[in-house]
Formats: C-alpha cells, sequence, structure tokens
C-alpha cells in the first residue's frame, strides 16, 4: 500500500488539480490506497486572515469569504461535471454556510480561542478534498471522501495536537477494511475524543500522511510538491542547486531543522518508528526521480547530502572569567531559558569556559538577555560574568551528511570556502555524531557562504567565478570576447566557469545573475544599461556580494584605482591593466598589497608591464626565490617602439601618431605615451617588484616633446599642433641613421637610481632589431651575471593586452 500526499500549490487551480487526478489514476497500478490533499494554495492563510478580521470587527472580511466562496464554487463547476455538479454544489455550499455563520459569530462576540481557529482553518482541508475526491469519481476513479477528523485522535493542544496513535490505527484499520476504494483524506485535521476540531501543526498534511503510512503499514509514503526533491540547497539562493536521490531520515531532520522546507521533523517521527520510506516527488515533473528519505544509509561516496540555513537569528554571548571551572553554569543558562520558554537553535561553548554562545530566533533576543542578566545578577554585580551581549542580524548555516563522519578534511573545506570569500565565523558548532557542521554568520553574507559551500563540495571541482568589467572599450571588449569564446573550454579543462556578471562604460552599466550573454552583450549594455557611476558601480557589486567575485578594471582612471583598496576590503579580487594604482604613491601601493594579502583575494597587473609578457611575474618570482636583481633595462613602451620602429623619414612623425592612435597602440589621449609618463609609471612598478621604494618623483625622464605641446585643453587640439616637431625628429632621425645607429626610448633601474631617455643604438645593442609594437628588456641578477635573462615581444595592442588580461584571470580563478 502507498499513501501519497499533495501540497497546496500542486492543487492551487482546477488544471493542477486535473494534472493531479492524472497522477493519482497511475498510482493506483501502485497500489495507492489513499491521498492526502492540503488546502487549495493560500486559502488557510486567507482563512486565518478572515477570523482576525472578524474578531476586529473590521467588515472587510465579508469580502475575503466571498472570494474565498467563489474560488471553490468556480473550481466545483470547472472539475465536475454537469449531469454531476448538483449534489456537490449543495454540499460545498453547506460547508460555506457553516464558515460563515462561524465567522459571524466571532464579530458577535469580538474574539475566538485556539479550538475555534482550528476549527476555522479545518475548511480550506474539508472543501479542497471534497471536491477533488467528486472530482475523481466523475472521471470513473472510485474514490472516497474520508474526513481525517472521524479516525484521527488527537490531544487538545489546539494548533499543534498530538495523535493518539494506538487509537487512530484501530480507526484507521476499521475504516480501510471497509473501503476498497482510494481514499482522499482531509489533511493537517483531527478531532479529540469528545469530537472538538483540532489541527496538527506546522507540516500538517505531511504528519497526516505519516500517521496514515504508520498505522497501515504502508509500503511507501509519497510527498508530492512544487520541486523534485529534497535540494542541495536552496535554489532560490544557490542557482546551481540540484536533488540528491537518497538522504537518511537524520539527515532531512538536520536539513529541515536548518531551514529546508521540502519536509517538516515531524512528518517523519511516524514513518520514522515504522521505517516507512518516503518519497518527495514533484507534481509538475511527475517523471522526475525525487528524492527517498529511508533509514538506509547512502551507498554514494557523497560526504555532503545539503547545506542549509536559518537566515535571521540573534547570537547571544554569556563570558566571563567568573564561569573557568565553575560547575552548573550551562545548566543556568539553559534552565533559565527554558522555564521563560525560549528555544535555542545553536550552542556552542569554548572549551576554556570563559564563554557560552547560543543563537535564537531574533524576536527572543531581548528576553534571553533579560532572563540571562537576571539569573546572573549575582556574578554580574561582582564582575564575574561581563555584561550578556547580543549580535542582531545573524544567519546560520549548517552543512549536513552521514558520510561526513568517516570523511577527513570537512571542516577545512567549509572554512577554506568562507575564509576565501571574506565571510567571518561568529560561532561554530558540530555535534559527537558529525552529521552537522553550523556556522553563525553575518546575515549579509548568507547567499554568498551558500554559493561558495555548494561549489565546494557540489560541482565536481566547478569553481563559479563571477567577473565585473569596469571599461568595455578595446582592450575591455576584446577580452571579453575571448573569454566567450573559451568559457566550455575552461570549464572542461580547468574546472572554472567564469560569468560576466556586470559591465560597464562611461556611460551605461548592467548587471545580470545569470550572466550576459555570450552574444549580443554590447546590445543588451546600450538597450538595458542604466545610468553609470564608478561609485554605483562598486557600491552593487559589493552589495551583490557573490562568492569569488573579480572586478576586472580596463581603463586608465584614477577614480577607480583610488577605490582599489575599498574593492579589497570587500573580499573581492581586482584584475587590471591600469597603471594608476601601482604607480601612485608607494604606501598605497604596499597597502594593496597588505589588504589583497589579508582579504586573501588577487590582486593581479601583468598586464601594467608589457601587455601580456610574462614580465612582472618573472620579477616577481625571481624576487621571492632570493635572486638579487642588479638591474632591469629596456624598451617598456610598445607605441614608442612602434613610432620609432616605423618611422624612417619618408612621412611625418604626426602623421605616425595619428595612425597608432587609430589602431589601438596608444592610449586614448596619445600625450599619455609621448610625455613618456606611461613609461616612468611603468619603470616604477618594476622598480616597486624588485624591492625598490621609489615614488614617481625619483624617475629622471628626458622629455620626447616640448612642454607646450601638453597644455593644450584636449587630445584634438594636440594632434592638430603636433606637427610643429616634424622637423625635430626627422632631423634627430637622420642624425642616428647617418651614424648606422637607431632610437630607442630607453628605461633602466638599478641601484643609482631610474632614468628614462631616448637613446641612439647600435647593432650590436639588443633593442636594435626591434619590430612593430614589440618590448624588450633585460634583467641581470646574481643568477643573470654574465648574461641577462631577456623578455621580449609585443608590448602593446588589445589582443595582446586582453590576453594578458584574461590570463589573469584565470590565475585568480584558480587560486
Amino acid at each position: 500500500m502507498r499513501i501519497l500526499k499533495f501540497g497546496g500549490s500542486s492543487v492551487a487551480t482546477p488544471q493542477r488539480i486535473l494534472d493531479v487526478v492524472n497522477i493519482v489514476s497511475k498510482a493506483r497500478e501502485r497500489n495507492c490506497r489513499a491521498v492526502v490533499f492540503s488546502a487549495f494554495g493560500g486559502v488557510t492563510d486567507q482563512l486565518i486572515a478572515m477570523a482576525r478580521q472578524a474578531e476586529s470587527g473590521d467588515e472587510d472580511f465579508t469580502r475575503s469569504f466571498k472570494e474565498l466562496e467563489l474560488r471553490h464554487i468556480s473550481a466545483a463547476r470547472e472539475l465536475i461535471s454537469v449531469a454531476n455538479q448538483s449534489q456537490v454544489m449543495g454540499q460545498v455550499k453547506m460547508m460555506l454556510n457553516e464558515l460563515e455563520d462561524v465567522l459571524q459569530g466571532i464579530q458577535l462576540v469580538g474574539e475566538f480561542t485556539p479550538r475555534t481557529l482550528d476549527f476555522i482553518m479545518s475548511f480550506g482541508e474539508r472543501l479542497s478534498n471534497y471536491i477533488i475526491s467528486r472530482t475523481l469519481t466523475d472521471r470513473g476513479i472510485p474514490a472516497g471522501y474520508l474526513d481525517a477528523r472521524t479516525v484521527i485522535r488527537t490531544d487538545d493542544r489546539f494548533g499543534q495536537a498530538l495523535a493518539d496513535m494506538e487509537t487512530t490505527r484501530e480507526l484507521l484499520g476499521k475504516h480501510f477494511a471497509k473501503h476498497p476504494e482510494v481514499q482522499i483524506v482531509t489533511g493537517f485535521i483531527g478531532s479529540t475524543n469528545k469530537g472538538v476540531t483540532t489541527t496538527l501543526g506546522r507540516g500538517g498534511s505531511d504528519l497526516t500522511a505519516s500517521i496514515l503510512g504508520a498505522c497501515l503499514d504502508a509500503e511507501a509514503i509519497e510527498i508530492w510538491t512544487d520541486v523534485s526533491g529534497i535540494m542541495t540547497a536552496d535554489p532560490r539562493k544557490v542557482r546551481k542547486a540540484f536533488p540528491v536521490q537518497h538522504v537518511t531520515y537524520e539527515e532531512a531532520q538536520e536539513m529541515s531543522h536548518f531551514g529546508a522546507k521540502v519536509i517538516y521533523p515531524p512528518t517523519m517521527q511516524p514513518a520514522m518508528a515504522q521505517n516507512i520510506p518516503i518519497w518527495i516527488k514533484n507534481t509538475f515533473a511527475p517523471d522526475a526521480i525525487g528524492t527517498l528519505v529511508s533509514g538506509e544509509p547512502d551507498k554514494t561516496e557523497l560526504p555532503v547530502k545539503g547545506i542549509s540555513s536559518i537566515g535571521h537569528v540573534a547570537l547571544v554571548r554569556v563570558q566571563g572569567a567568573g564561569m573557568i571551572g565553575v560547575v552548573g553554569v550551562a545548566q543556568r543558562i539553559f534552565g533559565a531559558l527554558a522555564k521563560a520558554g525560549i528555544n535555542t537553535i545553536l550552542i556552542s561553548q569554548a572549551s576554556s569556559e570563559h564563554s557560552v554562545c547560543f543563537a535564537v530566533s531574533p524576536e527572543q533576543a531581548a528576553l534571553s538577555r533579560q532572563v540571562i542578566m537576571a539569573e546572573f545578577d549575582f556574578e554580574v554585580q561582582r564582575g564575574r560574568i561581563s555584561d550578556v551581549i547580543v549580535e542582531d542580524n545573524m544567519c546560520v548555516v549548517a552543512v549536513v551528511g552521514e558520510n561526513m563522519r568517516s570523511t577527513p578534511g570537512i571542516a577545512g573545506k567549509v572554512f577554506q570556502a568562507l575564509g576565501r570569500n571574506g565571510v567571518n565565523v561568529s560561532a561554530i558548532a558540530q555535534g559527537s555524531s558529525e552529521l552537522n557542521i553550523s556556522v553563525v554568520i553575518s546575515r549579509k553574507d548568507e547567499q554568498k557562504a551558500l554559493i561558495a559551500i555548494h561549489d565546494a563540495f557540489f560541482l565536481s571541482g566547478l569553481k563559479t567565478v563571477n567577473l565585473f568589467f569596469i571599461g568595455v572599450g578595446l582592450i575591455g571588449s576584446t577580452a571579453i570576447d575571448m573569454l566567450h569564446k573559451q568559457r566550455e573550454k575552461l570549464r572542461e579543462t580547468l574546472k572554472v566557469d567564469l560569468r560576466i556578471i556586470g559591465m560597464c562604460n562611461s556611460r551605461k552599466m548592467l548587471f545580470d545573475l545569470n550572466g550576459l550573454d555570450d552574444d549580443g552583450w554590447k546590445q543588451q549594455l546600450e538597450a538595458k544599461g542604466g545610468p553609470m557611476t564608478p561609485d554605483t558601480f562598486l557600491k552593487h557589486t559589493a552589495e551583490l556580494n557573490l562568492p569569488n567575485s573579480i572586478i576586472v578594471d580596463c581603463t586608465s582612471s584614477e577614480e577607480i584605482a583610488s577605490a582599489y583598496e575599498r574593492i579589497l576590503k570587500n573580499s573581492i579580487s581586482i584584475v587590471t591593466p591600469n597603471k594608476k594604482a601601482c604607480s601612485g604613491s608607494m604606501s598605497r601601493y604596499l597597502a594593496l598589497h597588505r589588504e589583497a594579502a589579508r582579504r586573501d583575494v588577487s590582486f593581479l597587473y601583468e598586464t601594467n608591464v608589457g601587455a601580456g609578457l610574462p614580465l612582472i611575474k618573472t620579477l616577481q618570482e625571481m624576487h621571492h626565490t632570493g635572486d638579487s636583481i642588479h638591474s632591469v633595462e629596456g624598451v617598456l613602451s610598445g607605441t614608442l617602439s612602434y613610432l620609432f620602429n616605423e618611422y624612417d623619414g619618408s612621412r611625418p612623425f604626426s602623421q605616425l601618431v595619428a595612425e597608432a592612435r587609430e589602431k589601438g597602440f596608444t592610449e586614448p589621449d596619445p600625450r599619455d605615451d609621448l610625455n613618456g609618463m606611461d613609461v616612468a609609471r611603468k619603470l616604477l612598478i618594476l622598480a616597486r617588484e624588485i624591492g625598490l621604494s621609489l615614488e614617481l618623483a625619483d624617475i629622471s625622464m628626458e622629455p620626447l616633446l616640448p612642454a607646450s605641446l601638453f597644455e593644450a585643453p584636449d587630445t584634438e587640439t594636440f594632434l592638430k599642433d603636433l606637427p610643429s616637431v616634424d622637423d625635430a625628429f626627422k632631423a634627430r632621425y637622420e642624425q642616428a641613421r647617418d651614424a648606422g645607429k637607431k632610437l630607442r626610448y630607453i628605461a633602466k633601474v638599478d641601484a643609482n637610481g631610474a632614468r628614462i631617455s631616448l637613446q641612439q643604438v647600435e647593432q650590436s645593442h639588443p633593442c636594435y632589431g626591434l619590430q612593430s609594437t614589440d618590448n624588450l628588456i633585460l634583467i641581470h641578477s646574481d643568477c643573470y651575471s654574465n648574461r641577462p635573462m631577456v623578455v621580449a615581444g609585443p608590448g602593446a595592442g588589445p589582443k595582446v593586452t586582453a590576453s594578458g588580461v584574461v590570463a589573469d584571470i584565470i590565475k585568480s580563478a584558480l587560486r
């Protein structure tokens, strides 16, 4: 025999009821003898609201009643054929008239008792089950309507009645012996020995099914709901959550205690006592496997079955030196709480016995403090116990699984996932059974913690990384396109899922938690993007509070660079070709590195120097391994390399600059290249990477152009005035050419300082043969004293720079 139960969402509309009828029809082949239904979706809340309106004298309860009446009458008309409607309508109308009489009585008296409320709430299940039973009969499926009040005996704890299982078993046995047809049983309700209506409390319809299963010795109980089983996490908070195929009773109880709403612990008690398996199935996907809840341990090797959370708790901390070694402190704390009717959700005590903390519902936080202060008034007055501290706006995240007992490293994996995403843990609890690890954290970090832990345990090593692009010009857009093309390959080979969640240009910004489309993202940004300000973009990124977040700054903005420390403090990594941060003050450079290390996030800027060349990484590794670097020298500007490689005197220097700008080889304003400041910033960054403490003002630099050109009000005016230097550049070029040399703008840093100058180099010089946008850097060190290490290759252009940005993103993702 099988017992089925359907919740309110499964029977919320006539069409859904018809879908359920099909499921019940097929279930008869599996020996389904009873089906329990809840009230139509939302009806129970509506009944409670009407009762409270009537009590307060609010005439609106009559309008609500009419809506309720119309809903049930309309459902009956739609579901029952005309030939059979008369009798059904009469019975439905009788129940509704009885309900209306009770509500009017409440209005007259001006109050109602818990007993009356139970009676009012019973109408939801009585109406829905009667209509559904007649619908089945009308479609040729023999079905009887069973008012559970006639067979489920309870005590008189109205609102949360307990079943008398012995009497109930006897009554159910007699009823089912006389009625072979499928019984449609009202969930949620029962009655006392005196025939007074009671309700079974939270999850009452599930409990009804469990009671029926236990009393009738069913082979299985099926709970049909609106999800395909017990999920690994709340899918509203963790988008990649999925159903678990098998959990034990204990695992299901732990998960439900900590927020999983699919099944409630009381539901399982009768079934557990008889070792009856419970199936969780999806009404809207009836062919889905669902979840089996049973006493048998799962044979899979998954150490963790689910991650649940209680979204809002208060953490109460009792501490003081007077607690150490004192017998009975815990008994006094929790005894006092129990007397006050306060339920503790979680308890944690330090081994030093200096403090005890516990979590309670926010509504009971103030009372908890008051009760503890009163209990320990003597100790508080003498300073043996400090003030009782209450931290509100906290939540509990629980990691649950039977196999955690035999699997080392679970706790480490949990705390590593939290720590790397900047989630601070305020309290920890783990029972000796090792079935559950619970942590108390800030409410604002709940979703981030759930996603981070879920990724760590359930995605086969696949790590979701959330990207936020600031600047989608040549470099940014090229990097985005590269990521989209490589996304699937990176998922398969490196187990990282790179999702672009947000992006912005100078005018608009756009966010999408599902990830922006691979194709058409430019059109989406223009069509759907909102007004952009850097502060708004960064603030929203931080408020999303997603795990494994990376801001990719592809601008040259000082305003964005000045916000880097704030970004890192939010435990968000940074990848950037923007040189402004690392070439600012030495104090800021050091602060950014300290903050990244403190928060355990990435601060990567390989493309600050040499575009995609592995220069900064090489210097860092040499420095970290103890190789003393004597000097770094070479051509650091792909732009200036291009200009001096291409310039042959046959066309004006100013024309060549304009062409380089069009090809993306210069900064948007070429003055940033031609004033030598770009090279100076790069040299300063290299100097700092090899351990020198220099400021930008410490770099000696030969200017390429007269100072008056840099005073132009805008880029276009500068380009218009630039031809004034064409003759001077031609003369300098011809002088070098006639001497068999070439012009190269060379930067060098060593123990004597940092300097940049335009030099004539001979054929024997390594920089003589450079082409196009090539950079070439010579590194002299203890290990490379006779012959320098040479790093060379293209040092400018959107593709090579974007490839370096993508490489840094991948490096950060793989941390």
